[in-house]
């Protein structure tokens, strides 16, 4: 039976309807990557995330980003190496420190937006990223963008890695994500996003806007809770993974 870790990007949205997707989301996913207080999150926030989290024992990851809120980092904000490796530093302590007091241990870190972005496509960039979470955790596995940089950094410095594959988000025909500055960037059908995600895992492609598929190891699939109607895209996909028997489980 062929199964998938399907993660969550969490603790993004504020308020009350924020706190709610949240809960929602998390009965349909296999981790979650919590948001550090940067682009978004606090520490209050990031503790009901994880309390919630362990209660569904899911794998609980760290999703640092640019401190830039009013872009919610998904833009690059000009920063040495020794600058993003602090900041990577930083807010994964303040995640994984409320995971310990919850009585778990973090189990991965997933960079957020743009600098998930740069760090797929810059070397320098991904070798500080992946510096900082080796120097914080060996065990630790970081996520990043299937046949990308940050994979290769990872593996560069003794990290497990998880290569991840988007089911909500298009892709360029050179394996890079569309823009969001460009049309057609996110999809927003479910049964299309939940197809396109099974196709995924039975196939090990990803289809690009240009016609061409894309050859792609996929040890995650991502859905965004930012995304429009995210619960009924995770509800689809759980539907559909059912039907042809996929299972959902995080990386041991």
């Amino acid at each position: 039976m062929l199964s998938i870790d399907l993660n969550c990007d969490l603790g993004e949205i504020e308020g009350s309807e924020g706190e709610t997707l949240d809960e929602q989301l998390m009965m349909y996913v296999s981790s979650i990557n919590v948001a550090c207080g940067g682009h978004a999150g606090s520490p209050d926030r990031i503790r009901t995330v994880v309390e919630r989290a362990k209660t569904l024992n899911l794998a609980i990851g760290a999703h640092p980003g640019y401190a830039d809120r009013v872009n919610f980092g998904r833009i690059v904000v000009p920063m040495s190496l020794q600058e993003i490796h602090d900041l990577v530093s930083q807010q994964i302590q303040v995640v994984s420190q409320i995971v310990k007091e919850c009585g778990g241990r973090l189990h991965h870190v997933k960079p957020h937006g743009a600098l998930y972005n740069l760090a797929a496509t810059s070397p320098e960039t991904a070798l500080a990223i992946a510096d900082a979470v080796q120097a914080f955790d060996p065990d630790c596995y970081l996520v990043g963008l299937s046949g990308s940089c940050l994979p290769e950094a990872a593996s560069a410095v003794g990290l497990r890695t998880l290569h991840e594959v988007f089911a909500d988000r298009n892709y360029l025909g050179d394996g890079s994500l569309v823009p969001r500055s460009q049309p057609n960037a996110v999809l927003h059908d479910a049964a299309e996003i939940a197809a396109r995600a099974a196709s995924i895992v039975e196939t090990g492609s990803v289809p690009a806007i240009d016609g061409t598929r894309l050859k792609r190891k996929c040890d995650s699939l991502c859905i965004h809770s930012d995304t429009p109607d995210a619960t009924v895209i995770a509800t689809a996909i759980r539907q559909v993974f059912d039907e042809r028997r996929i299972g959902i489980r995080a990386a041991d």
